[in-house]
């Protein structure tokens, strides 16, 4: 009986484990996301810099 009692089913480190890897692979792809489009988001907001000027001015 002590046997059974002291083996741990190991079903929760297995789901723990494949969530966080889950969030890594996430959080990973965004990150590649972010710097591919950051030089057209650069853009984008230069030319709103330049068209408020236009407005104010």
């Amino acid at each position: 009986m002590s046997e059974i009692a002291q083996k741990r089913d190991p079903f929760w480190l297995y789901v723990g484990c494949t969530v966080v890897a889950l969030l890594l692979v996430i959080t990973v792809v965004k990150q590649s996301e972010n710097d591919k489009f950051a030089p057209i988001k650069q853009q984008l907001e230069e030319e709103m810099a330049q068209m408020n000027i236009r407005v104010l001015n």
